[in-house]
């Protein structure tokens, strides 16, 4: 059906009228102030005592209540967190963390190692800047075998938990660590690779099951 003259000049004029209406929005900037914030060294404030107080940014440890119960290791979803413990040579009724691994650079940051801690020991902060140029100086040791720390045993009629002030145990050290440091000569325990059946397995366990083969019987003529 040929178009006729009023609606081409209908879609003409509809076309022309969006595209003033959304440059108006555009051109309009143009009259007003500037609200570019200059990143990191002109706020008024640091950035991380502007966030929320729930805000989710690196995790921090407070060794000193910490039970070793493992809870944030098994509910990390990514295997972030790596734990190891170990009976104290000394008093084998105490028990010693000797690796507490956390890899920020796989952290997704979803807070479900935080939710089942009996004390509060791990929380996340406000702490989001530690550009590094290794990504394995994100991987955060809180405990190793050469520092290793007791368990925090919980008293029976304990109300409160005396936690550090949250950051300020993972401020210092992401300060004292330059952004160019070397990477660290540790890297979080890899996984035990699982032992692989070799092709003749199946077949073995097949002919293991079924018996021993029927003998063949006696050719004609030959003697029993």
């Amino acid at each position: 059906m040929p178009q006729t003259v009023r609606a081409y000049a209908g879609a003409v004029g509809t076309t022309v009228w969006s595209f003033w209406h959304g440059l108006s929005v555009t051109l309009s900037y143009l009259l007003r102030r500037p609200i570019t914030v200059q990143y990191p060294d002109r706020t008024t404030l640091p950035v991380r005592e502007m966030l929320p107080p729930r805000y989710r940014g690196f995790l921090e440890v407070d060794v000193s209540i910490c039970t070793g119960c493992q809870a944030c290791e098994r509910a990390c979803p990514i295997d972030c967190i790596a734990m190891v413990l170990e009976k104290d040579p000394q008093n084998p009724k105490q028990r010693l963390v000797t690796q507490f691994d956390i890899d920020e650079a796989k952290c997704m940051f979803c807070g479900l190692c935080v939710e089942p801690c009996p004390t509060g020991s791990i929380q996340h902060t406000q702490e989001f800047e530690a550009s590094t140029r290794h990504i394995r100086n994100l991987t955060f040791r809180w405990s190793d075998p050469l520092h290793p720390w007791p368990v925090y045993k919980v008293p029976k009629d304990a109300t409160y938990y005396p936690r550090a002030p949250l950051g300020t145990i993972l401020r210092p050290m992401l300060e004292a660590r330059a952004w160019d440091a070397p990477a660290p000569e540790f890297l979080p325990p890899e996984p035990e690779p699982r032992a692989q059946p070799s092709p003749a397995a199946p077949a073995k366990a097949a002919a293991q099951q079924s018996g021993p083969a029927p003998a063949a019987p006696p050719k004609p003529g030959s003697s029993p």
